[in-house]
């Protein structure tokens, strides 16, 4: 695809030549002289087109049936051994080469978010409400773009597992995945994951060796007091001071509680209380959420949560209920896979389009169930500067078509090298 093809994709203003890596990548093992690039690039316009029509038609988590569908009907155009219905919507392929046992799994998220688009291109969302804020439609169409490439070559020895998975945003679809026998039904020795990145050069990476995005808690704390006419505030308990003294408490878990080289960060993101300006009411409620990289840290700020309301319960003379929750846990890269996935993103973009010493981010990723089980790498593919409202969860977010071929070609190079190699 040409460069004003690809600058026409949306509100995003993508420059393209002077991001994304031409030269050429790792060669092919046939000897033929040429690149992967040049191997996946004429899938470029096809794979557009099926990224266009995802975007066009978004769906929450566990709704994902026409993503779902879609999926699996190309994996079959393929001859690929495919399966439905893993963890609700989730879809596996299955591609074997060679009589190697080995196997690994690559996996792309399908789920859309409950956000009103705000771009006025051709493929703008056409449901209301909701819609591809975060590049999971990028992220499949590159594992199918794989898929095809794989399929057609099986140059490698041993079998791939293609994990379509649903309900990424918040949701846990991976570990329902896993719940429904993900790892008995397709038996693999690793796992690997891959997310687009604004604000990192399109066609980049930056891979992680540990943590490369944090875990996340949420809790809900109800304030219990007695209600009272407002102009009679000695007759009841008022809730609300006692709930503004336990945001600020909060605040100082992390500063004071936590070893200073433990990064954490408490959000407080709600508060409701009241319904009438004559009225001190009954209770109040507060929300939020804890990001943390380690699970001694996880656990360290909810012990010192529950002793903050606790403490505040006593002083103001209310009863505090505290409801956390565990969410998704720190996605943590196992230290050899994540050298062997710089090393292709090196072969495929080139040394100096792959970083190793970015910062992780405190956002979260439910692979980390995944990595839980099996080792493994989650790694960042650059989507582009992020200008224009082209970030993460933005209504005028979207994916960036020019690093398809990018993507494709690592997650082939990834596969024929892991299942090349003894082991």
């Amino acid at each position: 695809m040409n460069a004003a093809v690809g600058a026409a994709a949306g509100g995003c203003g993508f420059v393209i030549d002077s991001r994304v890596p031409r030269t050429p990548g790792a060669t092919t093992s046939s000897g033929e002289g040429m690149s992967i690039l040049d191997i996946v690039r004429p899938y470029h316009d096809k794979l557009t087109a099926i990224r266009r029509d995802i975007h066009a038609h978004p769906e929450l988590a566990f709704k994902e049936h026409r993503t779902a569908e879609l999926v699996a009907r190309h994996l079959e155009q393929l001859g690929i051994e495919t399966h439905r219905g893993i963890g609700g919507t989730g879809v596996v392929g299955v591609i074997r080469g060679g009589r190697s046992l080995r196997a690994i799994g690559l996996r792309a998220d399908m789920d859309a978010l409950s956000i009103t688009e705000r771009n006025d291109f051709a493929h703008r969302s056409t449901v209301a409400g909701c819609m591809h804020a975060c590049g999971h439609d990028g992220h499949t169409t590159m594992l199918l773009g794989a898929a095809e490439v794989l399929a057609r070559r099986r140059d490698f020895d041993g079998t791939v597992y293609l994990i379509f998975q649903p309900a990424e945003e918040g949701e846990a679809g991976a570990r329902v995945m896993i719940e429904d026998g993900l790892f008995e039904r397709f038996p693999m020795e690793a796992v690997f994951g891959m997310h687009n990145w604004p604000g990192l050069p399109a066609g980049s990476f930056a891979v992680h060796s540990g943590a490369v995005m944090a875990g996340t808690d949420r809790f809900d704390i109800r304030v219990l007091g007695v209600g009272a006419h407002a102009a009679m505030p000695h007759l009841g308990v008022d809730p609300v001071p006692a709930a503004a003294a336990l945001v600020q408490a909060a605040q100082t878990i992390v500063s004071r509680t936590l070893d200073p080289l433990d990064a954490a960060v408490v959000s407080i993101t709600q508060f409701h209380a009241g319904e009438a300006y004559n009225v001190i009411p009954d209770r109040a409620e507060l929300c939020g959420t804890v990001r943390s990289f380690s699970a001694p840290v996880q656990a360290g700020v909810e012990a010192a949560l529950r002793r903050v309301c606790e403490g505040i319960a006593s002083s103001f003379g209310v009863e505090v209920e505290l409801e956390f929750r565990r969410s998704y846990p720190p996605t943590i890269n196992t230290a050899a896979e994540a050298a062997v996935c710089a090393e292709i993103a090196r072969a495929v973009a080139g040394s100096e389009h792959v970083s190793t010493g970015m910062r992780p981010s405190m956002g979260a990723e439910d692979f980390a169930f995944f990595l839980q089980h099996k080792p493994g790498a989650y790694v960042w593919i650059g989507n582009g500067p992020g200008e224009g409202g082209c970030t993460l969860h933005n209504p005028h977010y979207d994916f960036n078509d020019e690093v398809i071929p990018i993507g494709v070609a690592y997650w082939v190079e990834l596969a024929r090298r892991l299942l090349s190699e003894p082991r």
